[in-house]
């Protein structure tokens, strides 16, 4: 092939479906051929050798690898040790677990750990920026990825406009302002939850965004900092609720009259419900994988890095639910401000409730800076995927950041930005700056809970069907039919757990039968169908029982969420599917058909800093 042909189906290939969006004659051809590139592409699964080479070289240059395993693990204490657990402790402890909830959070960790292992087989046999929707896009094809990636990231967008507005309480609290609102601008003639301006959550978003789109190291080592302060914040909350506190509140209500005692006073199914409630304070860890792309030594620094991360956490946060259930009777807990209301009642260690407000504004910027570089990770490897405009996957050569994804979600603006780009780099600042807390509350969990989920199934599927159009077709069925009818199962047991009448012999011997057959099928599996993929350098322990075990548990919470949350899964998945048929599976069509022509050139091999 001569340079110009290459160069010209080069810039075909840049121009994310230029075939298809040329004009409103091709708009209206590609539309009536809808069905058959929706046969042809939505199921169609990439190859991890081209993800890794062909795909990747759509961004032009490469992300620096400069991130090692302490890295890893701070941005995973960042990103989940947030203001989260300073919210859900109290609500868990005072309507759920009682002082149990410290069984709660260790559920809950252990279900993070599950997760983290399926995140960190393909994080390491794929180490490339995409995280759950490159795994779902190699694994069950561009639709699923799609779908799962989109969701993921509208609850990025959410959750940190979430956490941008509760800065602004947490540090009004560290100086002494109670009332937020006297920071924030009333807006006459909006309706309420959008009529408030938040000035701060804007500025807090945008000096972030500042050192994300500068460097990645950098931002590394700036949440390294301040996770270390967070951290010893933590600690100084332990060991004041420790001093503080009181074992006997561990067992004795403050009104044993009309609340319960002992140390379960809701039994196992409170205990259960506190782990749904507060499995949310650790999300955050999954926005590491997608920085694999970024790290020297993938296959050390990974799995030490995720799973390091979570079990930390989990130990930390245990530690702060014993102190808070030691320090006050589980009735008279504030489930809005928890500890920071433990002391403000107390004469003479009102200060120690400003010295909380302080260590939560910390939490919630290190969660900002993991939170904002994951998901301009994520709308990157999207661009790249050909299914978005092309140029949200461009890396700046200079800084080796995505910045056009970056400021596409709310970061600042570069030199090398599109002018287009203008109107959608405050996304999530206008989000923070009008929304009320919330509102944004109720948008958040379900989606990163269904890519989980999804994440888990997917592990299973790569690991029992082997690669090829024919072998899949015949190896596929009886995974699917697994795990299919598992989720089936686990479902059911969920529904029955909800909708039970509580207590009682039947109910009981229900919820063990759903056990019974859940085990019995993953032993049948597993003795049935033999797996046709070993991993080379790091793999899910226990196969299938541990992916087969975080899927149970992630129905299991997804089915603790309420109402509003599904309308707003269904409402964001149905734009997303239309978003899907009427323009991504067009563009990744053309994409597909120009990087044909021009595959030979687009092959690029990892740097040399990528080593195992």
């Amino acid at each position: 092939m001569d340079k110009g042909a290459l160069v010209e189906a080069t810039e075909c290939s840049d121009g994310g479906g230029a075939g298809s969006f040329s004009s409103l004659r091709a708009y209206g051809r590609a539309l009536a051929q809808t069905p058959r590139r929706l046969a042809r592409r939505a199921c169609a699964a990439t190859a991890p050798s081209e993800e890794m080479s062909r795909v990747r070289a759509r961004s032009g240059a490469q992300m620096a690898r400069a991130l090692r395993w302490p890295d890893l693990v701070g941005l995973g204490l960042g990103g989940m040790v947030g203001a989260g657990v300073f919210v859900t402790t109290g609500r868990a402890t005072r309507h759920y677990a009682g002082p149990g909830v410290v069984v709660s959070y260790a559920i809950a960790g252990l279900c993070a750990l599950l997760s983290a292992f399926c995140y960190t087989e393909f994080a390491v046999d794929l180490p490339v920026a995409g995280g759950a929707f490159s795994y779902l896009r190699v694994t069950f094809g561009e639709f699923a990825a799609f779908l799962t990636g989109a969701n993921l990231i509208m609850e990025y967008v959410f959750s940190n406009a979430a956490v941008a507005r509760s800065f602004t309480a947490y540090l009004g609290t560290a100086v002494g302002v109670d009332a937020p609102s006297k920071w924030r601008i009333a807006v006459p003639g909006l309706p309420k939850g959008f009529n408030e301006v938040d000035l701060v959550a804007v500025g807090v978003i945008l000096l972030i965004s500042v050192c994300i789109c500068y460097s990645t190291k950098e931002s590394s080592v700036v949440n390294m900092v301040l996770t270390v302060v967070h951290v010893a914040f933590i600690l100084f909350i332990v060991v004041m609720g420790f001093w503080r506190g009181d074992v006997r509140n561990l067992t004795r209500p403050a009104d044993p009259e009309h609340n319960p005692g002992g140390f379960f006073p809701h039994g196992a199914a409170g205990v259960f419900n506190g782990a749904a409630m507060v499995y949310l304070s650790y999300i955050g860890y999954d926005a590491v994988s997608t920085m694999a792309e970024e790290v020297e030594r993938p296959a050390r620094d990974i799995p030490i890095g995720v799973s390091g991360s979570v079990v930390v956490v989990t130990v930390l946060y245990c530690l702060m639910a014993v102190s808070m259930a030691m320090l006050l009777p589980y009735d008279a807990i504030d489930t809005e401000a928890p500890f920071s209301a433990a002391f403000k009642g107390s004469s003479g260690w009102g200060w120690v409730s400003n010295v909380i407000g302080a260590g939560a504004s910390l939490g919630i910027l290190t969660s900002l800076i993991v939170a904002m570089l994951g998901q301009a990770r994520y709308l990157c490897i999207i661009g790249r995927s050909g299914m978005m405009p092309a140029w949200l996957a461009k890396v700046h050569p200079r800084t080796a950041t995505p910045v056009n994804a970056s400021a596409f979600l709310g970061e600042p603006a570069h030199p090398s930005i599109p002018p287009q780009l203008a109107a959608n780099r405050v996304f999530t600042a206008a989000l923070a700056l009008f929304t009320e807390l919330d509102v944004l509350l109720n948008l958040v969990s379900i989606g990163t809970l269904f890519v989980f989920y999804m994440v888990a199934n997917a592990v299973v599927y790569r690991r029992y069907v082997a690669p090829g159009d024919e072998a899949r077709r015949r190896a596929a069925w009886p995974t699917l039919a697994f795990l299919g009818a598992f989720s089936l199962v686990a479902l059911c047991f969920t529904l029955l757990w909800k909708l039970a009448p509580v207590g009682g012999v039947a109910k009981a011997g229900l919820l063990a039968a759903c056990g019974a057959v859940a085990v019995a099928t993953v032993g049948a599996f597993q003795a049935l169908v033999p797996q046709a993929h070993e991993p080379e350098l790091w793999g899910v322990p226990g196969m299938p029982w541990v992916p087969a075990a975080s899927v149970f548990l992630n129905v299991f919470l997804l089915g603790s969420l309420d109402r509003p949350s599904y309308v707003r899964f269904g409402f964001f998945s149905a734009a997303t599917v239309l978003v899907y048929v009427l323009y991504s599976v067009h563009a990744s069509y053309d994409a597909e058909e120009s990087g044909a022509t021009v595959l030979d050139a687009a092959k690029v091999q990892d740097e040399a800093g990528c080593k195992v």
